[in-house]
């Protein structure tokens, strides 16, 4: 299918500020899509609040625009009644680790097979430029007016640590590499997480004095290298990117079918009236 027939034409242009990486990362799952040749009717997108979540208005597929924060609470419902679609979630900073946090953690526990992008450009940008839990020590935010003390999550380490089986972190520079690992962590049977390291002029690069998106872009191609490489070595200050975690493990679904069909055998075996038998007897 054409890159063209996912999208939503009369939604734009977009609403996202000039030099926003959002718009990098839809084209890049767009694409991802296309390759992937999934039907639109296959797809569910989720979203919750926010800069990112924006992302699902523009996709013509099948979309859920949630709460804040439960974007993964309304999609591990769509997928249990409905295993055979491709659930994808697009999140920033808030509704993936923040509101969203304990939501992210028991997804990746359970590796229900779900696509989870982590929109992280280190700031809560569609309300005023607030600090979050990606931003970082020394950060200047609306909320943080004398810079922040507190420390990031680092989405790789919490999301490896939670049990997701494919973990994986690229930028809004490396275009490519972004759209490969979309299409890997869409294949992937289980909980998937890509963690996109991306610009926001409007807030964070304007408080923080790190210049236009197109430097921000720079810093983001200078300040990551691939995962392999021996730079990290010499400069901890690197962030690496690449899959870190792509492991075969049991999915949800599949493990709730198969305690559904056990219990069914049981049942019989005792005699007693199953399903729609159960229900005339009621």
């Amino acid at each position: 299918m054409a890159i063209e027939n996912y999208i939503r034409k009369r939604f734009f242009p977009h609403i996202w500020c000039p030099g926003c990486g959002h718009g990098t990362v839809l084209n890049a799952l767009l694409r991802a899509l296309e390759q992937l040749g999934l039907s639109k009717n296959e797809i569910v997108m989720v979203s919750g609040i926010g800069c990112s979540a924006r992302i699902s208005g523009y996709v013509d597929v099948h979309t859920l625009h949630t709460l804040h924060g439960r974007a993964l609470a309304f999609a591990t419902g769509v997928k249990l009644s409905r295993p055979e679609l491709t659930i994808l979630v697009p999140m920033g900073d808030g509704d993936a680790l923040a509101i969203g946090g304990n939501h992210f953690l028991h997804a990746a526990r359970r590796n229900i097979d779900i696509t989870a992008i982590i929109l992280n450009n280190r700031i809560y940008g569609m309300t005023g430029g607030q600090f979050s839990p990606l931003s970082g020590c020394g950060i200047q935010a609306t909320t943080a007016p004398y810079s922040t003390i507190d420390h990031a999550f680092d989405v790789v380490e919490l999301s490896r640590a939670a049990g997701a089986s494919f973990v994986a972190r690229t930028t809004t520079f490396h275009v490519r590499e972004l759209e490969k690992m979309l299409v890997q962590a869409i294949r992937h049977r289980g909980f998937s997480v890509v963690e996109v390291l991306s610009q926001c002029p409007t807030h964070f690069g304007r408080r923080n004095k790190e210049g236009s998106a197109v430097d921000m872009l720079k810093k983001l191609q200078s300040k990551t290298v691939p995962l392999n490489s021996r730079k990290l070595e010499l400069d901890p200050s690197l962030v690496p990117r690449g899959v870190f975690v792509d492991q075969d493990k049991p999915e949800y679904c599949e493990l709730y079918d198969d305690m559904v069909a056990r219990s069914r055998v049981e049942v019989e075996e005792q005699g007693q009236p199953v399903g729609a038998d159960a229900r005339k007897e009621v």
